[in-house]
């Protein structure tokens, strides 16, 4: 597998143009919303186990909240583990073809993905819409409003795809190697 690290990714946006700089800021956004996400979960989570278990009261927003933070932190967070190349990735295949053949499957995998998030937008939008539209809102005590976790799904899909689409253009243009991987 190939491993790179944030701090490489930086170094090499410095080479690059306003667009994939664009990106690559956007996506480290989404990364520290991501992790701010996180953090607040586990705050949220040990007020309601002090509230619950110190002081004997009930807990009415805390489960919920949590829950959406951490589905929506898996969300957002999608465009920078893919700006880390931080995804599973199997080179197993790239590393025994050509540069020729490997760059042909870079950009048939990345135009693949592009596809499959496309579709996974479209319908996480529709589905947000629908929320929002229709006024829905969670069967619990406390009752959210469903667009406002839901926004979570056109967010975090719509912001992989422009990953994706600038991780295509540089691998086309040659900004950057299929995979990552060096001619051996």
């Amino acid at each position: 597998m190939a491993a790179h690290g944030g701090e490489t990714k930086a170094v090499a946006l410095d080479d690059k143009g306003a667009f994939f700089r664009t990106v690559a800021w956007i996506s480290t956004i989404a990364g520290w919303t991501s992790a701010a996400m996180i953090v607040a979960a586990v705050g949220i989570t040990c007020q309601m186990i002090f509230v619950r278990f110190v002081l004997n009261w009930s807990t009415v927003w805390q489960t919920e909240m949590v829950i959406y933070l951490v589905i929506a932190a898996t969300l957002v967070g999608l465009p920078y583990v893919q700006l880390l190349r931080g995804h599973v990735n199997v080179d197993l295949i790239p590393l025994a073809l050509p540069m020729g053949l490997r760059k042909a499957l870079a950009v048939f995998t990345l135009s693949l993905s592009i596809l499959i998030i496309g579709v996974m937008l479209w319908y996480g939008y529709e589905y947000w819409h629908f929320a929002w539209d229709r006024g829905w809102r969670s069967d619990t005590v406390w009752g959210v409003r469903l667009w406002i976790p839901y926004f979570a799904l056109p967010v975090g899909f719509g912001l992989l795809m422009l990953q994706l689409i600038a991780d295509l253009v540089a691998v086309i243009t040659g900004t950057e190697k299929p995979f990552g991987l060096e001619d051996s």
